[in-house]
């Protein structure tokens, strides 16, 4: 019924938790399509080695393809537009009829895996349902701290219907029809954990300097284009995490370094207001004012 996908390259080098994001889905997954990016580390070496410890019903489900990102094209490096043609190249190998995809930096919850299992097996025949939008954890700087205002958006697709042409777009942060029409989605409690701000400092600066290569064709990684947007700071919108992390991260966030924010610079700009009276808005009504949307909500 459901096939996971993801894309990942260097994802030892630039300390992606690559592994913990295959494991979290693999129980919700029939098969599990990785798309590995030709690498300059042992990103494959360490996912072959993952699927030796796993169980057999669990380690038959990854099915690996191998791929050379075209990153001396420059008119693929505009807009992460690679990363979308990478994670497409991935979805085209699924088989089943729901399509889960997890970005190489996005964990799920064991809590919320059963209700992934019956939303999906309820709506496996509604034909209305072609997208289903789970909710989002982003983490910043620390395992212990999360980002809440609308500079981080709180919804976005992870599933989507196969057989109806749907395509990753832009960055690959959603999906889109071959048309450019927003897909008609269903709202899941279940939550994303996105862990991507969370890295030693020194890692997070190389990491952002390729990614921003992705983005601007006369970036390179050594003089960033968002310049020192790697740089952790004391943003609006951070808050404490009271939760849980997921089982599989629980090695990751033990060992973790503790990054010390009181040392951080502290950032206000004037847009911060609106963010700040957005939060107000968001934490009394639970509706983000203006909220962009890759989507179109539906009841099913």
């Amino acid at each position: 019924m459901v096939s996971g996908f993801t894309i990942i390259r260097n994802g030892l080098k630039f300390d992606f938790p690559f592994l913990e994001s295959i494991r979290s889905a693999l129980p919700v997954c029939d098969e599990f399509i990785i798309n590995i990016g030709a690498s300059e580390d042992a990103t494959r070496q360490s996912i072959e080695q993952l699927s030796l410890r796993l169980p057999q019903a669990e380690a038959s489900k990854i099915k690996i393809i191998e791929t050379d990102w075209p990153l001396g094209d420059a008119a693929k490096r505009q807009g992460g537009q690679i990363l979308a043609d990478q994670t497409n190249l991935a979805l085209g190998h699924c088989k089943n009829t729901w399509c889960l995809y997890l970005q190489a930096d996005e964990v799920l919850h064991e809590e919320d895996l059963p209700i992934i299992r019956e939303q999906l097996s309820e709506w496996r025949s509604n034909q209305k349902v072609e997208a289903v939008v789970f909710e989002y954890v982003h983490f910043y700087g620390s395992y212990s701290v999360i980002q809440t205002s609308r500079s981080s958006y709180r919804r976005e697709i992870r599933v989507v219907r196969n057989g109806l042409g749907i395509r990753s777009t832009g960055d690959a942060q959603s999906f889109r029809h071959t048309d450019g029409r927003k897909l008609n989605a269903v709202l899941s409690p279940a939550r994303v954990f996105h862990y991507g701000w969370v890295r030693p400092p020194e890692v997070m600066r190389e990491k952002t300097g390729f990614m921003d290569t992705l983005y601007h064709p006369t970036a390179t990684a050594e003089k960033p284009a968002t310049g020192d947007n790697y740089v952790y700071k004391r943003i609006v919108g951070l808050k404490s995490f009271e939760g849980t992390h997921p089982n599989v991260m629980r090695e990751r966030v033990q060992n973790a370094p503790v990054f010390d924010f009181s040392a951080a610079p502290k950032v206000f700009h004037v847009k911060d207001s609106w963010k700040l009276l957005s939060g107000l808005i968001e934490n009394s009504t639970g509706i983000r004012p203006f909220e962009y949307r890759n989507y179109k909500l539906i009841k099913p």
